[in-house]
C-alpha cells in the first residue's frame, strides 16, 4: 500500500527556492498522510505552533512537499 510524507520546510529567505532542501532547511517538520490531499492541508496549523511562526514572510519561507513513500508488507 502507498502513503504520503507531507514535508514542511522552514527556509531563510535568502535561500533560493531549488536549495532549500531538508539539509539546507531551517526546520523540517514531517507527518504521514493518507493520500495527497493531505499534504496540502494542516500544515499551517502545524507551523502556527512553532516558534518560528513570527519568521514567516519576513526571514523566512515555507516550502511544502509531497512524497510517496511504500509501506513495508
Amino acid at each position: 500500500m502507498n502513503a504520503f510524507i507531507a514535508v514542511v520546510l522552514v527556509c531563510a529567505n535568502g535561500l533560493a527556492q531549488d536549495a532549500c532542501t531538508d539539509d539546507q532547511a531551517l526546520e523540517v517538520r514531517k507527518i504521514r498522510v493518507a493520500n495527497e490531499l493531505g499534504c496540502a492541508t494542516g500544515w499551517q496549523e502545524i507551523i502556527a505552533r512553532t516558534e518560528r511562526r513570527d519568521e514567516i514572510g519576513k526571514t523566512a519561507y515555507l516550502k511544502t512537499e509531497c512524497r510517496r513513500v511504500k509501506d513495508p508488507q
